[in-house]
């Protein structure tokens, strides 16, 4: 419980604070009382995962009025003694102690779409990688997928470009007299025959780190910085084919718990980063899969921030963590 925290939000034209419990059709918040009774019905946030990330990607794609809302967060356990602090604050935010507590609890929207960011794909429709018109639509009708819920979850462009659906999507399927239900992700892969087949990325309870991946074996230090960061940490060797080695970075599917790798050659270590420009030493750590910490970056908004980036195998880029301690990583700052 200790790391997990609760999503609050008020509209700006309302001082009543209410928990995120999830999404309505049109985009804005489902809401109810932050009481410790209503637990079960909260959208809790992990600190080692992205459910935020996925709450504030489908609320900016799907809202008209994004800035009609104001979000906090609280720790699980504290969640009523946050919401009347910052109840209390709401009467006066200007006032100085009022305006720390509502700056130390505030999420910002924007910020955590950022660790969301792709690598520089084609993203317009009109450039996608994958035919539209290549797609079997009533392939995907027989898993229960349809067009408008591509469309809607923003999961389309993501997979006409070989992406995963960025959400997990309710799987409908029909073997013989059994029905099987289960969410996924899905993806497109091209078959021996040139065919675009849908793929199936089922959830699982957790990572199997015990199995062998491709020929490597996880070591114990391996899986504690999976399970923590969601990726390997270093330069991994595996065997797609019998008796060739390929170095790969390696990460979990926070929504699938699917263990994913890339080909350490397909990612691109950038230069600079988000107004700082990266020193040898910063870019040969991420090259190798370390995290590495980066101050003064600067936001879409102009705001001054500092974070910990690391390549993810499963975004195929550079991802932002906010919820790790400088120390874990190179701090070095990054010369302008």
């Amino acid at each position: 419980l200790k790391d997990q925290d609760v999503l609050l939000v008020k509209e700006k034209n309302s001082n009543e604070l209410k928990a995120v419990s999830g999404l309505n059709a049109d985009g804005t918040p489902k809401t109810t009382p932050p009481k410790a009774e209503n637990n079960p019905d909260f959208l809790k946030i992990d600190k080692h995962g992205n459910v935020l990330e996925n709450f504030f990607a489908n609320f900016m794609r799907q809202t008209k009025e994004p800035t009609r809302f104001e979000f906090f967060k609280a720790p699980l356990e504290k969640v009523e003694e946050v919401a009347r602090k910052l109840q209390e604050a709401f009467t006066n935010p200007d006032k100085p102690e009022n305006k720390d507590i509502l700056d130390m609890h505030r999420v910002e929207p924007k910020e955590h779409t950022w660790a969301q960011e792709q690598p520089q794909t084609q993203t317009q429709s009109s450039n996608h990688a994958i035919d539209e018109n290549r797609i079997d639509w009533k392939q995907l009708e027989q898993l229960g997928i349809s067009r408008e819920t591509l469309e809607k979850t923003g999961s389309l462009d993501a997979m006409l470009n070989w992406q995963k659906s960025p959400v997990l999507l309710p799987i409908t399927a029909q073997f013989n007299d059994m029905t099987l239900r289960t969410d996924a992700r899905l993806s497109f892969r091209e078959t021996t025959e040139g065919k675009l087949s849908p793929v199936i990325h089922a959830m699982h309870h957790e990572p199997e780190l015990d199995k062998y991946y491709f020929g490597m074996k996880f070591t114990d230090q391996d899986k504690e910085n999976l399970l923590k960061t969601g990726n390997l940490g270093r330069i991994a060797d595996v065997q797609y084919k019998q008796g060739e080695t390929t170095p790969v970075f390696i990460s979990i599917d926070k929504l699938t718990n699917e263990v994913v790798s890339v080909r350490a050659e397909k990612i691109k270590i950038p230069e600079s980063i988000k107004g700082v420009r990266l020193d040898d030493k910063q870019r040969q750590a991420l090259s190798e899969g370390k995290l590495v910490f980066v101050e003064g970056m600067t936001s879409k908004n102009g705001k001054e921030f500092s974070a910990s980036i690391q390549v993810n195998a499963e975004k195929r880029g550079i991802e932002f963590r906010f919820d790790t301690d400088k120390k874990l990583g190179q701090t070095q700052r990054g010369q302008r």
